[in-house]
């Protein structure tokens, strides 16, 4: 499922652009649609979600940095 949200992302841009986190109304459709517990999603999305952005906006600042 993760790996399906990774066109759902809440950005900022400005001089620079920075990943906010995911869309989590497209993540509990896609949840419902792929027949996972919204219950789960709700526990364990989170979590991965701050390190996921944590690193998306890692690699984006070694890019602008290059």
């Amino acid at each position: 499922m993760v790996l399906k949200l990774r066109g759902q992302l809440r950005v900022a841009s400005g001089m620079s652009v920075a990943v906010l986190g995911w869309d989590f109304n497209a993540a509990f459709l896609l949840g419902d649609a792929m027949g996972i517990d919204r219950l789960a999603i709700a526990e364990l999305l989170p979590e991965v979600e701050t390190i996921a952005v944590h690193h998306m906006n890692e690699r984006a600042q070694r890019s602008d940095d290059a």
